[in-house]
């Protein structure tokens, strides 16, 4: 059974950072390109960061370039983000996810996800 597990979430003022986690079971995760995403009330879920199998290509969202950091450790079955200089708008329920295709990375959607975590709520408070 597939569980991708997500953790690091809360509540931030806003310019401070938080450190999101994903531990994965029942899956391989070097055989999967692994992404976060976003959902914020009354709006739909959107990329936020993925990256590539071996973590040697990654993709974010023009809202979060240079602020946050997506990175794997394969060995350990784990992604993470990094998320500095949070604003406001950055709140929302972020989850992990797993991707068995292959192709630009910059394409990916959530619709093309195959697992998905249940999770996490980060608020960033102004």
């Amino acid at each position: 059974q597939v569980q991708l597990v997500e953790s690091g979430g809360g509540l931030v003022q806003a310019g401070g950072s938080l450190r999101l986690s994903c531990a994965a079971s029942g899956l391989t995760i070097s055989d999967y390109r692994m992404g976060w995403f976003r959902q914020a009330p009354g709006k739909e879920r959107e990329s936020v960061a993925v990256i590539s199998r071996s973590g040697a290509n990654t993709y974010y969202t023009d809202s979060v370039k240079g602020r946050f950091t997506i990175s794997r450790d394969n060995a350990k079955n784990t992604v993470t983000l990094q998320m500095n200089s949070l604003k406001p708008e950055d709140t929302a329920v972020y989850y992990c996810a797993a991707t068995g295709t292959w192709g630009l990375i910059s394409k990916v959607t959530p619709g093309g996800m195959d697992y998905w975590g249940k999770g996490t709520l980060v608020t960033v408070s102004s």
